[in-house]
């Protein structure tokens, strides 16, 4: 899976170039291990919320590639039918309730689902993936109040990549990401988020504690994006990292890593990569060769339709 998220970025970059996907996107290279060793931890039934940087989350929670980069390129074929791209992946099929665009805008709607999770008595975890620039927003800070008080189910996953866009953290955040969890009486611990299997282990922790009604888990895992925060990135030269930090971090690749440790690392690496080439090349061809949507049906899906109301809720 990490090596699958690493060529979809690499194949996404690429598309980007070519002007097949527009906008742009926040490559998740070097963070791979974060996405798959959390994912990994959950069950089918357990939920997430995602961020602007949520390719590695969605397919780790299991969205095929070809529907996700036809997604990107704004297809019909698309996961939401080209009208979420980069930043608004979802499939609640699959329990993913939404990449978000708004900076730690995700967080408060996993708790409303482990809110509801609790209320139903369901066997169900959420995850909430944000950066370390969400460290900062109240909406984060009362949801980690809400969350301690009512006993939620939900894995707090701070992916502190070193930098909110350009602005590094250590100039941004007074104390530590865990000690203001902790302050909320949340369980907190940082993690090495360069390797899957100390993330992986964290999260099959938390999310059994979680589980068994003990509340909310704040997981710090410390990692690093290789690429800038934007593709943009690239027009404009911006220069806040050190091509030495750079280099530093690169030489703990989680994608080398999680090779290494493969027990006929060399057939095995060949046959891995045999495989995500053969998806990466689907996709690709799955993608390109989609539709665009219609433009007349541009307000399509905008309202609900079709709601239940729950039992109680209205008079």
């Amino acid at each position: 899976m990490i090596r699958l998220i690493r060529g979809f970025e690499e194949l996404a970059l690429e598309l980007v170039r070519s002007g097949h996907i527009v906008g742009g996107t926040h490559p998740y290279i070097g963070q791979e291990a974060v996405a798959v060793g959390v994912c990994a931890a959950l069950r089918p039934g357990d939920q997430i919320t995602s961020t602007h940087r949520g390719h590695g989350h969605v397919l780790a929670k299991g969205v095929p590639p070809r529907l996700l980069l036809a997604e990107l390129a704004g297809r019909v074929t698309g996961s939401n039918r080209g009208r979420g791209g980069s930043m608004h992946a979802a499939d609640l099929r699959l329990g993913i309730l939404g990449a978000n665009g708004i900076v730690g805008a995700g967080v408060p709607i996993a708790a409303g689902a482990a809110w509801a999770a609790k209320q139903a008595r369901a066997d169900r975890v959420v995850a909430a993936f944000f950066g370390d620039g969400a460290l900062n927003q109240g909406v984060l800070l009362e949801t980690l109040n809400l969350a301690a008080i009512w006993k939620l189910p939900l894995l707090f996953v701070c992916e502190n990549n070193g930098y909110a866009t350009t602005l590094p953290a250590a100039a941004a955040v007074a104390g530590s990401a865990v000690a203001r969890a902790c302050g909320f009486g949340v369980a907190a611990f940082e993690v090495d988020g360069m390797d899957v299997e100390a993330v992986r282990g964290a999260a099959s922790a938390a999310a059994g504690r979680a589980r068994a009604g003990r509340g909310p888990v704040f997981l710090e895992c410390r990692t690093y994006r290789f690429e800038g925060h934007h593709t943009v990135e690239r027009r404009f030269r911006l220069a806040y990292r050190t091509a030495e930090e750079i280099a530093a971090w690169r030489a703990r690749d989680p994608l080398e890593s999680a090779a290494a440790a493969l027990a006929d690392a060399e057939a095995e690496r060949a046959a891995i990569d045999a495989q995500v080439a053969a998806q990466l090349d689907d996709a690709r061809e799955f993608a390109l060769g989609s539709a665009t949507p219609d433009p007349s049906g541009a307000c399509d899906f905008l309202y609900a339709s079709g709601l239940r109301p729950r039992a109680g809720a209205l008079p």
